[in-house]
C-alpha cells in the first residue's frame, strides 16, 4: 500500500466504529452518516487487504486482523493524545484553499470576508497544477469544470472569460507565461513571430502589462480591475470555462469548511455582480 493514497482519517473512524460495535453508535459519536461510515470501513478494507469485521445484523464485530489493528492504532492514538491535547490543540482548525493565481488575488484581496466570525486559520495554496481534494491536499479547490472524482462535491459560481490586455493598442509585444495553463497553451499558438517577453508567473505578466512593456492574455475579472488597463481584443472564446467551488463530500460539513466555502462563493459571486468577474 503507497502511503500516499492512504486516508489516515480512516484509522480514526475505524477506531469509532470498533469501539462502539456498530455503525450508528459510531456516527453519533463521529458526526459521520452511517452510510459513510460503511463506506469508509470498506476502503479501509480494501487498502489494507483484509477484512476487519464480521457484519452482523445487530452490529460489527471484529475480526481476528480486526483486532490486531485496533490494538496497534489504540496505541498510536495514546501517543498521540498527549500532542493533541496540549496547547497546539487550541489552535484555530486549518482551511487551506486551492486556486490558480488570479482567483487567489480575488480572494486574498477579501481575506478579511472570509475569515469572518468563526476562528479559523487560512491557507491559500497558489498553484496552476490541481491539488488532490480527495487526498486532502486542500479543502476547498477552485477549479475550471465540475468535479467527475467520486466522493467530491461542487458548487458552479460562474463563466469565466479572457481578453488580451494592454494600456493602449500600440503596445506590440507579447507577456509570455512559461507554463502549461489553457491561455499559455493559447498565447504561445497565436504569439509566434511577435516580440515577447517570457515570464515564469502569470503575475509578471500582469506586472508587464500594467508597466506599458507588453500585452497580457488576462480573465476579464483581472484585467478589468486594472484601472491602466484596457481590453485590445474581443473575448477569446477558446479559452472560457465555468467556474466550480469543489470540496470533499464529508469535509464540507465540517464548521469551519462550511464557512469558508460559504464566504469564498459570496465573495466571487460578488465580483461577478460587480462587473469582475462574468457569471
Amino acid at each position: 500500500m503507497d502511503e500516499r493514497d492512504f486516508d489516515w482519517d480512516n484509522l480514526r473512524l475505524f477506531l469509532a466504529v470498533a469501539r462502539a460495535g456498530g455503525l450508528g453508535p459510531a456516527a453519533e459519536q463521529t458526526g459521520k452518516s452511517a452510510p459513510t461510515l460503511g463506506r469508509r470501513m470498506i476502503e479501509l478494507e480494501r487498502n489494507l487487504g483484509i477484512e476487519l469485521f464480521r457484519r452482523r445484523p445487530r452490529g460489527y464485530d471484529l475480526t481476528k486482523d480486526g483486532q490486531a489493528l485496533l490494538e496497534k492504532v489504540a496505541s498510536i492514538e495514546a501517543r498521540v493524545l498527549p500532542v493533541t491535547e496540549s496547547s497546539l490543540a487550541t489552535a484555530p482548525p486549518l482551511v487551506k484553499i486551492s486556486a490558480g493565481t488570479w482567483v487567489t488575488r480575488v480572494l486574498v484581496g477579501a481575506v478579511g470576508k472570509l475569515c469572518g466570525s468563526i476562528p479559523v486559520r487560512l491557507r491559500f495554496i497558489s498553484s496552476e497544477d490541481v491539488l488532490k481534494i480527495g487526498h486532502r491536499e486542500a479543502a476547498i479547490g477552485i477549479r475550471n469544470h465540475r468535479p467527475e472524482e467520486i466522493g467530491l462535491a461542487g458548487r458552479k459560481i460562474g463563466r469565466v472569460r479572457f481578453a488580451v490586455y494592454a494600456v493602449d493598442e500600440s503596445v506590440s509585444t507579447w507577456a509570455r507565461v512559461l507554463s502549461n495553463t489553457p491561455s499559455a497553451n493559447w498565447l504561445r499558438e497565436h504569439s509566434q513571430g511577435h516580440d515577447a517577453i517570457e515570464v515564469t508567473a502569470p503575475q509578471n505578466a500582469l506586472d508587464l502589462a500594467n508597466a506599458g512593456m507588453a500585452r497580457a492574455v488576462l480573465p476579464t475579472f483581472i484585467g478589468n480591475a486594472q484601472r491602466g488597463l484596457k481590453p485590445v481584443s474581443p473575448l477569446i472564446v477558446d479559452l472560457e470555462h465555468d467556474q466550480w467551488l469543489v470540496s470533499h463530500h464529508d469535509d464540507r460539513f465540517l464548521p469551519e469548511v462550511r464557512h469558508v466555502i460559504d464566504r469564498t462563493h459570496a465573495i466571487l459571486m460578488e465580483a461577478s455582480q460587480n462587473g469582475q468577474l462574468d457569471a
